[in-house]
């Protein structure tokens, strides 16, 4: 078994494509639009491992995101190594975007940061 692609829905997905695309090395296809329902996708591939699809329709909730609460809370990505964990952290908060820890070795012996990315999800960045 494998993780095939994990989806979430954006309001802006042009900006959530373009922070992947930029920050993360993602590849996207063309998209998707079904225009009877207004449904749009894009699939972002990231060399190896699970895809994500972000997506967007009209009237979704957007409730806040409550950082400790139950559910998907973040999605983690191996960037290689130490230094590119430390150089996409400065980046990214250079860019204004919200670093919530790290980076720093975790109790359980991780390196990593956990960043608030785009519209508030939670991005954690590791070796």
């Amino acid at each position: 078994m494998k993780i095939e692609h994990i989806a979430m829905y954006v309001n802006d997905m042009e900006r959530a494509r373009d922070f992947f695309v930029k920050y993360l090395g993602a590849v996207s296809n063309d998209g998707y639009h079904n225009k009877k329902t207004d449904f749009r996708s894009y699939f972002l591939s990231f060399g190896d491992g699970a895809r994500l699809e972000i997506m967007s329709k009209p009237q979704m909730a957007d409730e806040e995101k409550v950082f400790a609460r139950t559910g998907y809370i973040h999605i983690a990505f191996s960037v290689g190594s130490k230094e590119k964990v430390d150089l996409l952290t400065k980046q990214m908060k250079a860019d204004g975007y919200e670093v919530l820890s790290g980076p720093r070795i975790t109790g359980d012996g991780y390196y990593e940061s956990c960043i608030v990315g785009v519209e508030g999800n939670q991005i954690e960045l590791t070796i």
